[in-house]
């Protein structure tokens, strides 16, 4: 169900930088969908009339630049997120394969969750950045920036603040591991055939179908975590959270009290929405990147297509390539100069 396949052709920094480049793009496109997602979460007015609505509140009140609040925290947290993601995930995975180096999809799922919690964990500060960021009005900004945010509400509300609503994390990723494992147990019955040969349009359409209903199960984890996330005197409205409470468990209790069982899933929509255009580019720009880094590595002949080098042994990885062509290159010198000599003699 990847969207984005580990290709040995490439070095870790450049398969880091393919994954930031595309994770930074799409994320940037579609935050207008981000922020209407997280208002409506959070309860604001904007978004009281519906989804359509939202997007017009937003522009009238704050103008087109709200639609990119707390972007700028959103792209610096994937870098170091994706690498301890990217790091605990094969720790994880190293302990449970087999002899035979395989390991079921169900246990990959739960590693997965596993190294979603440890990097959200390291990366939750910034999440709250994010959140309170999108939360307050930007004509009016409580926070300026990142290190003004961080420094102002360990300041005024102390560390567990930045760490608020952490523990829903961890609930939803129990949902959202069902969820992803739902759909993979059912994809052989989708597509009639064993999913080791599915092609690139159908693992991206699995990815989405994944992720939308993996995030639908833990969207009421989501919705509570963005309230206590947001929840603060320092912003007009405490947050433009739309009911008082304290703690996790009484803000699941008030929320149903008083908006209703659905109110959980206030957002939905927009999380919805966003799913196709954000995978469609973080998987098109991954590729692109890949080209050029392919390109650059000397295994295809244009990074605008995937035609292969003729000559070039695919299965080598990047340094031995490198070392096997300077090889070449030296025994190729070695034998013009031997040629040179043979010729004065």
């Amino acid at each position: 169900m990847a969207i984005v396949k580990k290709d040995d052709r490439l070095t870790s920094s450049q398969s880091l930088l393919c994954v930031g480049f595309a994770g930074i793009f799409s994320k940037t496109v579609t935050s207008p969908l981000e922020v209407v997602k997280i208002l409506s979460q959070i309860g604001t007015f904007h978004c009281k009339r519906g989804f359509l609505h939202s997007f017009v509140l937003i522009c009238q009140n704050e103008g087109l630049r709200a639609f990119w609040k707390g972007n700028m925290v959103s792209c610096l947290r994937l870098f170091p997120y994706s690498a301890i993601h990217l790091a605990t995930y094969k720790n994880i995975v190293h302990l449970h394969i087999d002899e035979l180096g395989d390991i079921s999809q169900w246990r990959a799922i739960v590693a997965g969750g596993l190294a979603g919690i440890s990097a959200a964990l390291a990366t939750y500060p910034l999440e709250v950045v994010e959140t309170r960021l999108i939360a307050q009005n930007c004509q009016e900004p409580t926070y300026r920036g990142l290190l003004h945010s961080l420094s102002s509400i360990y300041r005024n509300e102390g560390l567990q603040a930045l760490y608020r609503g952490f523990s829903l994390t961890v609930l939803g990723a129990v949902p959202f591991s069902i969820g992803c494992y739902a759909v993979y147990v059912n994809l052989d019955k989708l597509w009639q055939e064993r999913h080791v040969r599915f092609t690139s349009l159908q693992n991206f359409i699995n990815g989405c179908l994944a992720a939308g209903v993996a995030q639908t199960l833990s969207f009421p984890f989501e919705t509570v975590k963005k309230k206590m996330q947001a929840q603060s005197l320092l912003l007009p409205h405490c947050g433009g959270v739309d009911v008082h409470f304290n703690g996790m468990i009484d803000c699941f209790r008030q929320v149903i009290k008083n908006k209703g069982v659905m109110a959980l899933w206030s957002g939905l929509t927009a999380n919805t929405v966003k799913i196709v255009p954000y995978f469609g580019l973080l998987f098109s720009c991954f590729e692109m990147c890949k080209q050029v880094c392919l390109y650059r590595n000397g295994y295809i002949i244009s990074p605008l297509s995937y035609k292969l080098t003729p000559g070039v042994d695919q299965s080598l990885g990047p340094y031995e390539l490198q070392e096997f062509k300077r090889y070449l290159r030296n025994r190729k010198s070695h034998k013009a100069q031997s040629s040179s000599i043979g010729n004065r003699w």
